[in-house]
């Protein structure tokens, strides 16, 4: 943004929220979206609550952990979520489920990925209005801030005598790049690529919004009585390429999934208007584990008395106390293939995924350490000259790994057959893959050429008959599969059925037991004989035996 010099960007109410708050000048988060939501929504790491990916049944955050938006209920806060969630769309791990009150938001971990409806494309799309599809006009950020708007003038009949908590997690700037040409044009007439001028518009439409939500608090006269936190969940995503330097990064090296500095240091600012003092700067290790704790402090709010954080409270450096602030050591993972092969034994060699260990002075990027200090981009591997820090470090991560995975793995499963929502869909993007991997984006999904497939973790809520829907295009858009045979596999329960290739979908009634079970399936093309597995699937529960 320009406060941080950028050359293309104007951005005049983040350098606003900037100048009359607080900067967190060395603050980081996890290298993907999820796992930043998932550490920052319970102020835990992510590995230790299950959703440390963005697909594969890993992007699901642990049904007992505790959220910041139940703290705040608890409090006695009104709580609105609107965005991007991305910690899972059905019971119990959608956000109405997790705190959350009043809630409008896409589905999986974009606007237009597989699970959403057909058509959505950032313009006038179909999101979720606390688990019901509503038809939305105007652009996705805009759509977006109104709900937000609209949750805190709800307030405004009553004096806003009850406070409220929002979680506004917007899906741009997330890929696709798409924004009205009216953003973008202007940086293409600088001459920038046409990707570049998208992303800049995209945020440059984001500023304009920020904008509008900061005056509205000042009209309503919340300003004084309103705390607002700006983060990223991940370093840039198009706003600069490693490969070629297009871009702005502000000197760091590399961007969103990576365990360098570009990859997890973001900026953050508060703004407390009349509490926190205007235009300071914090310059020690902090991270998005530690606004839980902070908010508990700040505004007293009733937690759990056994709830383990793995975060600190901010209140005393953002209170200029300073001192008392102890120095810690942070670490970061990079969701990736290599938790899912070593808990699954296909790979024992792959337990550590790739890593950074944090500390005031260095960074431990795998093997590689960095004087950050002395070398914040990340160009002078001084590993050789401190064989002693590196092992320090080394050891630091082995003790936290084994900390946060001591759960094993354990899968996180998808309930069918609660009371609370039936039917239960999911999807390929939620696979554990076994063939090939997994598909998120729709036109994978019509790529014949692809044979893929993978097993999906169910908790079977209750014991009784169940039909088990399976299709490879969504209800919404629904063609033939393709296929003359199919195969399912569901805890015990093995079944074999000849369709025809013009079928749309096919159903297999099954008796459950309650408990845990693995759902499989199989389509055999017909034209190739070769197998994938169906690409989307209802689980509804009919009754008792």
């Amino acid at each position: 943004m320009s406060v941080h010099g950028h050359p293309w960007l104007d951005t005049p109410n983040l350098d606003r929220l900037h100048d009359e708050g607080i900067s967190l000048d060395d603050y980081h988060v996890d290298p993907y979206c999820t796992p930043t939501r998932a550490a920052l929504m319970t102020g835990r790491y992510s590995v230790r609550v299950g959703a440390w990916a963005v697909t594969e049944g890993r992007q699901l955050l642990n049904p007992d952990e505790t959220t910041m938006a139940d703290v705040f209920a608890a409090s006695g806060y009104r709580t609105g979520m609107f965005g991007k969630w991305h910690l899972g769309d059905t019971y119990p791990y959608a956000p109405r489920y997790r705190g959350f009150q009043d809630t409008v938001h896409h589905l999986a971990g974009g606007v237009g990925e597989i699970g959403n409806p057909a058509g959505n494309d950032y313009f006038d799309d179909t999101y979720y209005r606390d688990g019901v599809k509503e038809d939305f006009e105007g652009y996705c950020t805009n759509v977006f801030f109104d709900e937000a708007l609209r949750f805190i003038e709800v307030g405004k009949a009553s004096g806003f005598d009850k406070p409220f908590f929002i979680y506004l997690p917007l899906n741009a700037m997330h890929g696709p790049l798409t924004v009205d040409s009216r953003y973008s044009d202007p940086f293409l007439a600088k001459g920038l690529h046409e990707s570049l001028s998208k992303f800049l518009g995209m945020v440059q439409n984001f500023d304009e919004n920020l904008g509008r939500l900061m005056d509205s608090l000042d009209e309503w006269g919340l300003d004084a009585n309103t705390m607002i936190v700006f983060m990223g969940d991940n370093g840039t995503g198009g706003g600069y390429d490693p490969k070629t330097g297009r871009g702005f990064n502000a000197g760091m090296r590399d961007k969103k999934g990576s365990t360098y500095e570009g990859g997890h240091r973001v900026a953050c600012f508060i703004r407390w208007p009349g509490t926190l003092e205007e235009g300071k700067s914090v310059e020690v290790l902090t991270a998005h584990l530690d606004w839980l704790p902070t908010f508990v402090e700040f505004c007293d709010l009733k937690c759990p008395e056994n709830l383990r954080l793995d975060g600190k409270s901010m209140a005393p450096l953002l209170q200029g106390e300073a001192r008392i602030w102890s120095e810690r050591t942070l670490f970061v993972d990079r969701q990736a293939d290599q938790l899912e092969m070593w808990y699954s034994g296909v790979d024992p060699k792959a337990k550590y995924p790739s890593r950074t260990v944090l500390t005031e002075r260095w960074r431990l990027v795998n093997a590689e350490l960095y004087d950050i200090v002395k070398d914040p981009g990340q160009q002078r591997d001084v590993a050789k000259q401190y064989p002693e820090v590196v092992e320090n470090l080394n050891q630091a991560y082995r003790d936290h790994f084994k900390d946060v995975t001591s759960h094993g793995g354990k899968y996180t499963p998808f309930f069918i057959g609660s009371p609370l929502e039936n039917p239960t869909w999911f999807t390929t993007r939620d696979w554990h893959h076994t063939d090939g991997g997994v598909i998120w984006k729709i036109e994978l999904v019509e790529d014949d050429s692809l044979f893929v497939n993978g097993f999906w973790s169910l908790d079977v809520q209750q014991d009784g008959r169940y039909n088990i829907r399976l299709s490879r295009f969504p209800k919404d858009a629904e063609r033939s599969i393709g296929a003359n045979r199919v195969r399912i596999r569901l805890g015990k329960y093995a079944e074999e059925k000849n369709i025809q290739p013009t079928d749309a979908f096919v159903n297999f009634e099954i008796n459950l037991p309650k408990g845990e079970a693995l759902l499989q399936t199989w389509f055999t093309d017909a034209e190739t004989q070769r197998e994938r597995g169906a690409y989307y699937v209802w689980a509804e529960y009919l009754g008792r035996y």
